[in-house]
């Protein structure tokens, strides 16, 4: 038998590794000493407290208010109640309660697993009211599996691993959890905990008051938000509601919104300094940690040194941040990267700017984006009344800094749109319902996207290059507003997805195979679009001192890439053009394929930001 010490020392660590995820999660300290035992011992006994009883229909046939709140589409309905002859008392140490995880996935995987896991996708279409029985599973079955699984997932997330592993995870609680209704006045709590001694993952449940026999375990569905208009957004999956008459335009955010971007950022903005003259012929010493540029710039006027105090050139790979000693003790050092770039490199500050040019929905040149976090009501507004004018609504939602597609989805489904931004930090931008394709000889028509390289030589005068080779990336299936979770329909970067075709085409061959199949479309003409929304792009994001755009630091030099799609569109004439659509702008871009076929590519990039030579370096001046 376990001693009490054992038993002691085992509690501890389990307050050790587990305390802060705790407190942060409002688990009364109470209760822990009883969820440490049930955790241990796998202690599932809710169900000698708690029942579950259908809801009849006359009991919410004249209560509309309650009606809403029950999980629609959902025949029968039912709630969870206290069960046990004396009730519940809150105060007692044992009243918290472990529900089981029926499902857990990640948003791009779920579909797959319907298809496989036996027995899963009928205990989701059971849980969710979808009627199934029996029948040969299809898309369309699990399509409206999907759409109504938003009412009844949750999600946490992890902090540690790689990115990939840092993805949100979604989950669904088992049949007793999922019948907790919500409540705007909540009896009880439920939170997500991750076991990390059983690499397990529950949700917790305990009572916010005492209950007396019979009473009904709802939760707040919206917990912590007090402002009512963003609550009635948020609880939509539960409770529908009309909010077209609320705002849907949006503006440049308040100057607190930058200033709490830098504060975030921790950087030390630099101290005025005049332009760094160099002799004409100084040879530069630089650092470096990145390969690509060990590997390929060898220009004579530059050296590599391993020790960054004596180099003339920092060319880091890691966000920079002491601008302001850097002024101060060694103004003449030139860094590749500028203070307050993130308002361009980080996805809710580059529309923040963008809208700098006025206008409702902002720039032509950039897909109509919401932050998820601070303009939900505008996005529900706008998408309920672009439904009620029966126009496409189809969005993507990304988030704020993560690259590769990761957590990023498609969908027409606005609860699942709502319930994303709990996972991480997301803008919503108008997916591109009618985007330029190009016609694969293998596949048929298939969206693709192109990248250009930028570079930044200046703020104040704007001195700013595209280089004048581009790359572009190709979808591998043909493109159609279907199978929104199809990652080879609707993405391009195949980089990193297993198993897929990386198709590959030249900007110099893809130029006359463009024009053949668009010819009344010459790619000059587009270029020259393309060239004039980068310019009004960094136009914006310079116009204001920092942190309200981009500092002016005559030592900074900077390459971007910035990923952009073709979209038809019609001009003031009425006449069909393709418009330019930028998706994003990256810091610190993967040069590979750039190096590969252009050995060049970084002896042209340094000659134009550090010798400030253009000629014979691939580069187009821009302004």
């Amino acid at each position: 038998m376990e001693s009490a010490a054992g038993s002691e020392e085992d509690f501890q660590l389990f307050v050790d590794v587990h305390g802060a995820a705790l407190r942060a999660s409002g688990v009364p300290p109470l209760y822990w000493k009883s969820l440490h035992h049930k955790l241990a011992h796998e202690v599932f006994d809710a169900g000698e407290v708690f029942g579950i009883m259908e809801v009849e229909d006359e009991e919410v046939e004249d209560d509309s208010e309650q009606k809403m709140s029950l999980n629609p589409g959902t025949p029968p309905v039912y709630k969870v109640i206290v069960t046990k002859e004396d009730g519940l008392q809150a105060a007692n140490p044992d009243s918290i309660f472990l529900i089981d995880h029926a499902w857990t996935y990640r948003v791009g995987q779920a579909r797959q697993q319907l298809w496989e896991i036996p027995g899963l996708l009928h205990r989701m279409a059971n849980l969710t009211g979808v009627g199934f029985h029996g029948e040969v599973p299809d898309d369309d079955i699990i399509d409206n599996v999907l759409a109504e699984l938003w009412a009844f997932s949750h999600v946490y997330k992890l902090n540690q691993g790689s990115a990939e592993e840092q993805v949100p995870i979604w989950y669904v609680m088992d049949e007793f959890g999922s019948q907790i209704q919500h409540s705007d006045e909540p009896t009880f709590q439920i939170v997500p905990f991750f076991y990390g001694m059983g690499q397990m993952a529950f949700s917790l449940l305990w009572p916010l008051q005492d209950l007396n026999h019979g009473e009904e375990v709802t939760w707040d569905h919206a917990h912590g938000e007090q402002n009512p208009l963003i609550r009635k957004c948020m609880l939509l999956p539960w409770q529908p509601a009309d909010l077209r008459e609320a705002d849907a335009s949006v503006s440049e955010p308040p100057e607190d919104y930058f200033k709490g971007i830098l504060a975030s950022n921790k950087e030390n903005l630099p101290l005025p300094i005049e332009p760094p003259v160099y002799q004409k012929d100084k040879t530069f010493k630089v650092y470096t940690d990145f390969k690509q540029v060990l590997n390929f710039l060898n220009a004579p006027r530059f050296v590599f040194t391993e020790d960054e105090e004596e180099a003339d050139i920092l060319y880091l790979y890691d966000h920079f941040k002491d601008y302001r000693t850097l002024s101060e003790k060694r103004p003449h050092v030139m860094v590749n990267q500028f203070p307050c770039e993130s308002l361009l490199t980080v996805k809710d500050c580059l529309a923040a700017v963008a809208r700098r040019t006025g206008g409702v929905n902002g720039p032509k040149w950039l897909p109509l984006t919401y932050n998820l976090c601070t303009e939900l009501p505008q996005f529900v507004s706008c998408y309920q009344q672009r439904q009620a004018r029966g126009e496409d609504n189809h969005w993507i939602c990304k988030p704020w800094n993560l690259a590769r597609g990761l957590d990023t989805h498609i969908t027409n489904n606005l609860n699942c749109i709502i319930r994303q931004r709990e996972g991480t930090p997301k803008v919503v931008c108008k997916y591109l319902e009618n985007p330029v394709l190009f016609e694969r000889d293998d596949i048929g028509l298939v969206k693709f996207d192109i990248r250009y390289i930028v570079l930044l030589r200046s703020v104040h005068p704007l001195q700013l290059y595209a280089y004048n080779v581009f790359w572009l990336r190709f979808s591998n299936r043909p493109f159609s507003l279907d199978h929104l979770d199809d990652y080879q329909k609707h993405f391009t970067v195949m980089n990193y997805v297993d198993d897929s075709q990386l198709k590959q085409i030249h900007y110099n061959e893809f130029i006359p195979m463009f024009e053949k199949q668009y010819p009344k479309y010459a790619w000059t003409s587009i270029e020259e679009e393309i060239y004039k929304s980068f310019v009004e792009l960094f136009q914006v994001a310079t116009a204001k001192p920092a942190p309200f755009g981009i500092c002016n630091y005559p030592s900074s030099r900077a390459i971007y890439a910035i990923d952009l799609m073709l979209k038809w569109d019609t001009d003031g004439d009425g006449k069909t053009i393709m418009q330019p659509q930028i998706l994003e702008v990256n810091y610190s871009p993967d040069c590979a394929r750039a190096c590969k076929y252009h050995p060049s590519f970084f002896n042209d990039v340094f000659s134009v930001l550090a010798l400030d030579e253009v000629a014979g370096h691939n580069a187009t001046r821009l302004i």
